[in-house]
Formats: structure tokens, sequence, C-alpha cells
């Protein structure tokens, strides 16, 4: 069994190079998009399909009253009890043995339940056509560039961090790492934090943030759905027993819609305006 990574990143010593950016983009593959102007020197608002890790540019008021300029590599936070996992009718996303979190392409059916479900909104829908026209959708994410994983490399954003803002290496060492660092920083950022979210039963990207987590724009205390934990961890398996498999995944597509389509939810409670 391979071993299980973290990807460590200290908001701290992030300068806003970018560099990750475009070495995410050019080593999955990904095209370039347009973008409206943000208002500041963050490209994009947030990840999308197309792009799988954005720098976020944030201006905080500290304590003193002066202006900080605070920077935030943003991606999957492949965490260890994922939400989109459990939510997913088709058992397209599953966990490797490095710790992240990917989709199968192959088995992805596009129904956004992953997208809605994510409390990290990191996922996105890509539209498709296939040879005759018709219009398919597919989830796209970081991998954590799992493919380099299995040949021994370090995720391309980490290679390429000239800063060492991010690092790579075994889950529990760069824990460590992260918490030392904090101790370190708290003379400057009294706010200073390891965020590793246990509501989601710990991630393997793992941030040390220079304040609290919703300056950032990143929920205090996220967690997985109650009903998607009884429904994966419970209801499925002993479902399966007792109906079989093929018969319970026709009762998972029904149960999956009811349940985690927020987008249907919210149309079935606000009537209709025609």
């Amino acid at each position: 069994m391979a071993k299980e990574y973290v990807k460590f990143v200290d908001v701290t010593k992030c300068d806003g190079c970018k560099a990750c950016m475009v070495a995410c983009k050019n080593w999955n593959d990904l095209p370039v998009e347009e973008t409206a102007f943000q208002g500041s020197a963050q490209s994009h608002p947030k990840t999308t399909a197309d792009t799988w890790n954005v720098l976020q540019y944030i201006e905080h008021e500290n304590a003193g009253g002066g202006l900080d300029y605070l920077f935030r590599h943003s991606s999957c936070f492949h965490c260890t009890d994922a939400a989109c996992e459990k939510v997913c009718p088709e058992n397209a996303i599953s966990y490797t043995d490095f710790g992240s979190v990917v989709i199968d392409q192959d088995k992805c059916v596009g129904c956004g339940y992953c997208v809605q479900n994510c409390p990290f909104e990191v996922i996105s829908l890509k539209e498709y056509k296939d040879k005759n026209g018709k219009e398919y959708r597919k989830a796209h994410k970081c991998t954590m560039c799992t493919d380099r994983l299995e040949e021994g490399l370090q995720p391309a954003c980490v290679t390429t961090c000239h800063t060492g803002a991010m690092e790579f290496g075994d889950k529990e060492a760069m824990i460590r790492k992260a918490e030392k660092r904090v101790q370190e920083i708290k003379g400057r950022y009294p706010n200073a934090q390891v965020y590793n979210p246990q509501g989601v039963g710990g991630t393997h990207t793992v941030y040390v943030l220079a304040e609290k987590p919703s300056v950032y724009g990143l929920p205090e205390n996220p967690k997985v759905p109650t009903s998607a934990v009884a429904w994966k961890d419970y209801a499925q398996p002993i479902g399966k027993m007792m109906l079989g498999a093929t018969t319970m995944a026709l009762v998972g597509a029904f149960v999956t819609n009811k349940l985690f389509n927020k987008e249907g939810k919210e149309q079935d409670g606000g009537g209709s305006n025609e």
C-alpha cells in the first residue's frame, strides 16, 4: 500500500506569483479561459472545470488598522471523508492510496451532485458534445497530480513554488511542520492556525492560515451532510445485501436525487414565476 501524503501550504510564504496555476495548466493540459476583470490581481473568481487551482488575493484590515495582502493557493482539499464521494450515485469518485480523491471520467454522468455538495466549492462541470452533437457533462477538479505520484513525482504546483510556500510529503510529518510553523508566526499573526478541518475527516491539503478561515472565504467548520453519511455508510451497504447491487443502484439514483440535489429542493420550494 502506498504511503498517505499531504500537500502543506503555508500562505505566509506565498508571494502571489501564480506559478502554481501555470504549472497545473501545463501538466494537465488545461485550456486557457477568458475571465472578467476581478478588480485585483486575481485572475479567476474560483476554480473551474478548466482551472483546477486559483491564486486568491485578499485585502484584509488587521487588528492594528493596517492593510494586509493575503494570498492563498486554492484547489481541491482531498478530504479524508469526502462529501463528493458519498453523494455520487455512480461510484465515479474514489480515494487513492495516496489520500487523493479522484473522479473516474468513464463513470461520471455529470449529475452535478458532487458540485452541489462540496463544502469548498472546488468541483465544476464541463460541457461536451459527442460526434452527433449531443451535449453531455463531466465533473472536473484537481487530482493532486495522482498520475505524477504514481511515478514517484510530486504535484506540479509544489515543484514550481519558488518561495517554499508548498511542500509535499508524509502526512504526519507535514502536519507536524504546519503546527510548528503556526507557533513561529503567532507574534506577527495572532490568529494564525492550521486548517485541517476534522468535520471532513481532515484533508490532504493542509494550510497554515494567517487569519481565520472566513477571511479566506473558507468555511470555519465544514462537515459532511448527515444525510450523505447515513446513505453511503449505512443505507447503501445494507440495501445491497438485501436487494442486490443492481436493484440498489436504481434505488440509489432515485434517493440521491431526492437527498442531494440542492437545486431541485430550491425549485420545489420556490414555486414558479411563470
